[in-house]
């Protein structure tokens, strides 16, 4: 898949933008806040439906305005396809397929994008909300329709947390509380379904990774993915909020996995926990609250892995992910976008990565500094000022440009 041309209207720093890319390495280089990395954001909400940098859609759209418009012509093979969305500061987002109305959610049908960025290292340091969201940006982009699956549990959520919460404020007991059965149901429909996806992605990842970290770190750490589940008796939230010392036992595989059905699991740990949940307000048993754990050296990454460690893991992860994207999609290759990344890692890192990433369709490469990026992906360059974009060579070989 090829990304031939992007147009954005009021998004982020843009009135308006157009971008044309090439095939292979593509460079957009500018000072930090000159709007590079907006162009970047665009192309992956396309693919992702959601930012890589805000968990809310309103900030993309331009200050003062109510809605922003990102529209990009993809190239699937002989094949061109025009996909557009309006993301709209209040209400639901609107989509165009062909000039065609459609559905957001099919969206990602059509564009496969794997970003790399600095906000990556949260994926390994921050809270399992940073891995979870990983984790589901990359089930959208494999399984679509997986982005109504999650959209419906948070609903689903939202709706059972509040009527525990009215029920706290009530002094209710839970053999008063019959409503909370219906949502339980749907809340484990959902659930089992999320759980599994994630489960069978983390397997699924687990060699890519070995092979993406040997070849980033130059060393055989034996990286390992593991969901935590609070099905299985296991609150990784409550444990976030702990030393890591006090956890890191934790961290592991599961002694003893529970046996039965995810639904089943689903099903006994919330009756197991429904005193606490009536007495917190919460729902404290669900997808919402796992944790994807990540080893290396037989230790967790998070509390325990050096920088240089924790960036590899890091980029094991997205190179990984676009393996797997790369031999599941009839669309070829994704689109790879390393948003700032180069910057962050040492000379070797930078190159291990450089050929890493060289042979993929197409790769967009973001830099405050031409320098840091490797010559294998140093071809089609654009320059980006107060967003102004401006092609400025097609070839390194049409002699060098004047640097910022």
């Amino acid at each position: 898949m090829i990304v031939e041309h992007l147009s954005l209207v009021d998004f982020r720093n843009y009135a308006t933008a157009e971008l044309s890319l090439h095939r292979g390495p593509n460079v957009l280089v500018g000072r930090n806040g000159q709007g590079k990395t907006n162009l970047a954001e665009a192309i992956v909400f396309l693919a992702t439906l959601g930012s890589h940098r805000v968990s809310s859609d309103a900030p993309m759209v331009r200050d003062g305005y109510d809605a922003a418009i990102v529209r990009t012509r993809l190239a699937h093979g002989p094949r061109k396809v025009l996909i557009e969305v309006q993301i709209n500061r209040q209400g639901s987002n609107k989509a165009r397929i062909n000039g065609a109305p459609g559905r957001t959610a099919d969206l990602p049908r059509y564009a496969h994008v794997v970003l790399f960025a600095p906000e990556d290292l949260q994926i390994v340091r921050g809270d399992p909300s940073a891995r979870r969201r990983f984790a589901d940006q990359l089930l959208i982009q494999r399984t679509p329709r997986m982005s109504a699956v999650l959209g419906d549990y948070d609903r689903v959520l939202r709706q059972r947390t509040a009527l525990l919460k009215s029920a706290r404020a009530r002094g209710m007991k839970a053999e008063g509380l019959t409503t909370l059965d219906v949502w339980d149901d749907k809340l484990i429909a959902l659930g089992s379904e999320i759980i599994d996806a994630r489960s069978r992605l983390a397997a699924d990842l687990q060699p890519g990774v070995a092979a993406a970290y040997a070849a980033i770190a130059g060393a055989d750490h034996d990286p390992r993915l593991h969901w935590a589940q609070s099905i299985r008796g296991r609150d990784p939230e409550e444990a976030s909020l702990r030393p890591v010392a006090e956890t890191a036992e934790a961290q592991g595989p599961d002694p003893a996995e529970s046996v039965g059905s995810t639904a089943e699991l689903f099903r006994a740990a919330l009756v197991a926990k429904r005193p606490a949940e009536l007495e917190r307000g919460l729902t404290l048993v669900g997808p919402h609250r796992d944790d994807l754990l990540l080893r290396v050296r037989d230790l967790p990454v998070k509390g325990y892995a050096s920088h240089g460690e924790s960036w590899s893991i890091a980029l094991a992860l997205r190179l990984a992910s676009a393996e797997l994207l790369r031999a599941e999609s009839p669309a070829g290759d994704p689109v790879l976008i390393l948003d700032d990344v180069f910057a962050e890692l040492d000379a070797e890192r930078r190159r291990r990565l450089a050929d890493l990433t060289a042979d993929y369709e197409q790769v967009l490469v973001t830099a405050a500094v031409e320098e840091d990026i490797p010559e294998v992906l140093h071809r089609h360059v654009v320059r980006i000022s107060a967003g102004t974009i401006t092609d400025e060579r097609e070839n390194p070989a049409d002699g060098e440009a004047d640097h910022d």
